[in-house]
């Protein structure tokens, strides 16, 4: 039996590849001084493709150096986790791990504080990488980190601290963490819960942190019974969101009951005076017993909640099959206006859609930028075109297959010219699996 998973534009690619002065149609702007990663998973030595699953394969982080309008190198790099390293004949780059549950993180990369991570969830700590994607260890952020951490950190623009939440099938609860802008945990609080929910992403304004516990849980029947990832859609669990005051401890969480979905990513929170605006990509459900296939579709909503009467409002904005929702990170925890999301007709199924759509939620107007069928384009990271810039004032970066090469282009578009010519394209002298996450890490960042 074949695995869809292994197969064509998501097969594994076998080498590890380095290119200097890689091409460019059009000009890539003297502004963007960084570099744009992007990792996702791609498994290496399987013993038994049959089944794998899609969220367990290796990490493998792809990366574009931009400096002075020209695009100096790609490169791509396995991390190098204790297995990973085995089987390329290394020796491990040693760390503390947790738990002694090791893995090469495949689901976002980040910088902070002037150094690079890559990030899994569920147990499993940060990779620290090297400028040039060679790995250096796994990371406790200098022994502060008592568990995993999470594949999704949503960082204050005013502080720099990066606010996470994170699971562990063996705990009772959940754990948030505030890093501050040096790299040191320097808040820890358990917050319970029970079933074991999986918790990809949280939420954050200026007065809350919002925690996500929906109905998919870990389950034992599946672990015993070998499944690669035992999470699976439950019934029986509650959904419901948690509010917990910036300031406040685990006892002063407010939960809400809501009809049951679950929430991969969270577009933006903000506070609107006693309520919360809550921007996100809903499913109505999710890995019914434990398959990625099936799924309903994602749409885009707009949650209103009233921590004083304990409710929540929600809205349909984009009934489109959509996920990847990003913004402006600069206004995390503030209001926005645009938000970007990627669509498909298989969205949930695959990694990968056919448009990028960019939502004006002042005017409720939405605009489409189309791909060719089978581009496999990636989430959009919007790049400020200066610190100052307006938040319409900049680039959007997406990773998309151009089917004619046979490889891989980074696509770099302005955000206020969304569906006209691509300022820069860079032509990847490889294909590019479709992945998860990426970001614009800035030489000054």
């Amino acid at each position: 039996m074949s695995n869809p998973y292994l197969e064509g534009l998501l097969a594994p690619v076998t080498e590890e590849v380095t290119a200097h002065d890689v091409p460019v149609t059009g000009r890539v702007p003297s502004e963007l001084n960084g570099r744009y990663l992007r990792v996702g998973p791609n498994p290496l030595g399987l013993e038994d493709p049959e089944s794998y699953h899609l969220f367990t394969g290796d990490g493998m982080v792809h990366g574009v150096r931009l400096r002075d309008g020209r695009a100096e190198w790609y490169r791509n790099r396995w991390v190098r986790s204790r297995r990973v390293a085995a089987k390329l004949g290394e020796e491990w780059p040693a760390g503390p791990v947790f738990d002694d549950f090791d893995f090469a993180p495949n689901t976002n990369v980040i910088g902070h504080g002037g150094r690079t991570f890559a990030l899994m969830e569920a147990g499993s700590r940060p990779y620290e990488l090297s400028r040039d994607l060679g790995t250096l260890g796994p990371c406790d952020f200098g022994g502060t980190l008592k568990g995993g951490y999470t594949a999704h950190a949503k960082k204050d623009p005013a502080t720099g601290e990066l606010h996470a939440v994170g699971y562990y099938f063996g705990w009772e609860h959940l754990e948030y963490t505030v890093l501050s802008a040096s790299g040191l945990v320097t808040r820890s609080l358990e917050i319970p819960v029970e079933d074991g929910p999986m918790v990809h992403d949280l939420a954050l304004t200026q007065k809350y942190v919002i925690v996500y516990d929906l109905p998919v849980t870990f389950s034992m029947d599946m672990a015993m019974s070998g499944a690669a990832l035992p999470y699976a859609w439950n019934d029986a669990h509650p959904a419901r969101i948690g509010l917990l005051p910036r300031t406040g401890d685990a006892t002063d969480v407010r939960w809400i009951d809501i009809e049951p979905c679950w929430v991969f990513h969270t577009m933006n929170a903000y506070d609107d005076g006693d309520r919360i605006v809550l921007d996100l990509v809903k499913f109505p459900s999710f890995l019914r017993d434990g398959r990625l296939e099936g799924n309903p579709p994602p749409v885009l909503d707009r949650w209103t909640i009233d921590p004083a009467a304990g409710t929540v409002a929600r809205q349909t904005l984009d009934d489109r099959p959509q996920e990847f929702p990003r913004v402006d990170e600069r206004l995390t925890s503030l209001p926005h206006r645009y938000g970007y999301t990627v669509a498909s007709q298989a969205v949930g199924d695959d990694l990968g859609g056919e448009a990028l759509l960019k939502y004006d939620y002042r005017t409720g107007r939405g605009d489409t930028r189309l791909f060719p069928a089978g581009s496999a384009v990636g989430e959009a990271v919007f790049v400020p075109a200066a610190p100052g810039s307006g938040e319409d004032d900049g680039y959007l970066m997406t990773l998309a297959y151009d089917a004619e090469r046979g490889a891989t282009d980074l696509v770099v578009v302005s955000a206020q010219d969304f569906t006209g010519d691509p300022v820069a394209v860079v032509h990847l002298p490889v294909r590019v699996p479709p992945g998860f996450h990426g970001n614009w890490l800035p030489d000054d960042g």
